[in-house]
């Protein structure tokens, strides 16, 4: 942040200090020894570069040649140079890659006054950091590239030995489309992966203004791949044109090598044009998404769901494990300027990686079973060496898997797999398909779990703070939202550091209470109001300056598009790398309804949006109501998309002593009963239905002459 920050008396931020731990020399040697052959073993050799100035012998030792040839630097070395010039870490790659063509090691270069070398991914034997971002201490860390000056890690959690020990740090090499590793990458393509350019960037206070006042326009549009009659249109820049299905997806070694061997073990043959890994691509461009037009799993779209599933828990896991890298290797570089007395260099911005606290990804959903599901492919998605446990699996299972139905419910509206208790018949059910699927597992709608990584294990149901990322619905957090305003001593301050907001099944969680979203991503991005052990001297400049809204990325996926999910897109995601979604004109289906119904539709006129409600009430009493009352024959149905306008219906027509029964969500099981009897004895002429309702029961209401 340049400079030390004075923190008031109020405030009480401190930075935590530990005390170094002893190191084992006999370690320290070996660990020397396997680092020094490792390097031997990666030199260059004369069949990769013609131009080379040293031969490699089989033995392993370096021959020099008398004199030196002179090589033209490379278009590379160049960008290397360029880059350099304006940036300590490019500058610092830079010197490193001259230090290796001219066969001097990094300890001779320190002589001479040079910066800590970058570490890379091949000599770090560090798994994942500790518990709390705020508790990494830099004094009991060191730089992977000295081990002879390595020193013991020692984790302030102590429920497990190794638990919060860093996670293994993949050598960042390219990968090829069959999977295997191209030597020939540099480690500094790391620091100018998506994931370092988008939080990398800060902006100015008057920029951030402009940038939260502007309304972004969308510029350019791509066809869609594998989708008909559609395209993606964005703002900024077009990045799409630009995908190379030959490269590899910006993901880990890891996390890659396993995603590609679960595809083709899975009967996958050609992953780079697979529907998940396009996906990914998009996510991976830290651009806000609006793709709402995703056929659901239970809706015949199995296979497309699972697949758009896939792709942004790959970029929610990369996305973690790369922050929980970047702290690591920072820790490393920290501790050895430390040991060579370099205090000057501590406060340096690279090593600005903190948010204010530890999760980082947050994805809601509607229900417990669709969260069940998710977290599941979640496990299987993570890399065997990170889930040797998983802890609470058992109680997972039991709270989130399928749940018992009790006696009082209506057996008409038990999917086909759920059991009465006390019985071990499955009670066959009348509900359309696509009920069964969504409704036939946990239907508990207020949850909220966190999911932390350690080095060997996933543990589930850890702490908010602890946890890396946070499942939940929009109702469980809006229910510790309001914990929080009424008891000062709780706050909901895990969501002030979310860089990656999913929303999936957005179309289900409108039929719940879309206001409940609007809650909670308001309440994102907000400068804690408690300190919560961070070191104030290792947060991101744009945290500090209240501006993390605009590098929070906000993922919204939904099988249809309402004006809800389009003004939150448009008001609330301001990413400032910008936006992307799916438009798609769809075709007419008038022609394929097969059964002969007579339909009439009927245009009213508005003066503008905001009055269109009042004039559509408006319309329906001077023009509708009139035709209906004075029919003599019953069975009408008006069907409504929202209580609001339920309750103003209903307020009219008991205003016009009409005959009428209703059957909303909030009708007591009781008064619903009696009014389908009414209605189909003829008691009541008409019948008010909302949307909501029809939704979560599927009544069969007959008889329905008129809708």
């Amino acid at each position: 942040m340049g400079g030390k920050i004075k923190i008031g008396i109020n405030g009480g931020l401190k930075r935590n200090r530990k005390p170094e731990k002893k190191v084992d020399t006999n370690k320290r040697s070996r660990k020397k020894n396997r680092v020094s052959e490792a390097k031997v073993a990666r030199s260059p050799s004369p069949s990769i570069s013609g131009d080379s100035s040293e031969e490699v012998l089989p033995s392993g030792n370096v021959v020099h040649e008398p004199a030196r040839v002179y090589k033209e630097p490379s278009m590379y070395e160049n960008l290397l140079m360029t880059l350099g010039s304006g940036n300590d870490t490019f500058a610092n790659v830079y010197r490193r890659r001259q230090r290796e063509e001219e066969g001097r090691s990094d300890t001779e270069d320190e002589d001479e006054g040079s910066e800590s070398p970058i570490v890379s991914g091949d000599e770090d034997d560090s798994e994942e950091g500790p518990d709390n971002e705020s508790n990494w201490d830099p004094s009991t860390r060191t730089d992977l590239q000295e081990p002879t000056q390595a020193t013991v890690l020692q984790s302030d959690d102590a429920e497990s030995e190794h638990e919060d020990e860093p996670f293994d740090t993949d050598q960042e090499d390219g990968i090829d489309g069959n999977g295997q590793r191209r030597h020939s990458v540099d480690i500094s393509l790391m620091s100018i992966s998506s994931f370092n350019i988008h939080l990398g960037h800060v902006f100015k206070q008057a920029e951030a203004d402009d940038l939260a006042k502007q309304k972004q326009k969308f510029k350019w549009e791509v066809p869609a791949v594998d989708i008909p009659m559609s395209k993606w249109i964005g703002t900024g820049e077009c990045f799409l044109k630009d995908n190379n299905e030959s490269s590899d997806c910006g993901l880990k070694l890891k996390l890659y090598k396993h995603w590609l061997d679960l595809y083709n073990s899975s009967g996958g043959n050609d992953f780079h044009s697979s529907r998940q890994r396009h996906f990914f691509s998009l996510c991976n461009s830290y651009r806000d998404i609006l793709y709402c037009n995703k056929r659901p799993f239970y809706l015949k779209g199995l296979g497309e769901d699972s697949s758009i599933m896939d792709g942004y828990i790959m970029h929610a896991l990369n996305h973690e494990f790369k922050t929980r890298d970047l702290v690591t290797k920072n820790e490393a570089k920290l501790a050895k300027l430390r040991e060579n007395n370099k205090e000057e260099s501590l406060n340096g911005e690279e090593f600005l990686d903190h948010g204010f606290t530890r999760p980082k990804v947050l994805i809601l959903l509607p229900l417990a079973s669709i969260a069940f599901r998710v977290i599941k492919r979640l496990i299987q998605l993570t890399p065997l060496s990170h889930k040797v446990t998983v802890e609470h699996m058992d109680r997972f299972s039991d709270e989130f898997g399928t749940e018992e139905v009790n006696d009082n419910d209506d057996k008409n509206d038990l999917p086909n797999n759920a059991l009465i208790k006390g019985s071990s018949k499955s009670q066959k059910s009348s509900k359309p398909s696509d009920f069964q699927l969504l409704f036939g597992g946990n239907n508990n709608d207020n949850f909220m779990i966190g999911i932390k990584f350690t080095r060997r294990s996933i543990k589930l149901y850890s702490d908010f703070y602890s946890s890396d990322i946070i499942v939940a619905s929009p109702m469980g957090i809006v229910k510790k939202i309001e914990q929080a305003e009424y008891d000062k001593e709780k706050d909901v301050d895990y969501l002030s550091s979310i860089e990656v907001l999913i929303i999936d099944h957005a179309d289900v969680i409108s039929m719940q209470n879309w206001s409940h979203v609007n809650s909670v991503v308001e309440k994102l991005n907000h400068i804690p109001s408690k300190q919560h052990g961070t070191d104030v001297m290792r947060i991101r400049q744009w945290y500090l300056n209240g501006h993390a809204r605009l590098y929070r990325q906000t993922i919204l996926l939904s099988s249809y598009l309402n004006p809800d999910m389009n003004s939150l897109f448009n008001s609330q995601c301001l990413n400032y790398q910008g936006k992307v979604k799916l438009v798609t004109e769809y075709k007419g289906v008038l022609p394929k309804v097969l059964l002969q119904v007579r339909q009439i539709y009927q245009r009213f006129d508005s003066t503008s949006l905001t009055d269109a409600d009042d004039d559509r009430l408006d319309y329906f009493a001077k023009k509708v109501f009139p035709k209906i009352k004075d029919s003599v024959q019953g069975g009408t149905m008006i069907f409504i998309s929202s209580y609001f306008e339920f309750v103003r219906v209903r307020n009219f027509l008991k205003s016009q002593n009409s005959s009428f029964c209703l059957l909303g969500e909030y009708t007591k099981q009781s008064d619903i009963s009696r009014a389908r009897v009414w209605f189909f004895e003829g008691m009541r002429k008409i019948m008010l239905y909302t949307e909501r309702a029809h939704f979560y029961h599927r009544y069969k209401v007959s008889p329905s002459l008129y809708l």
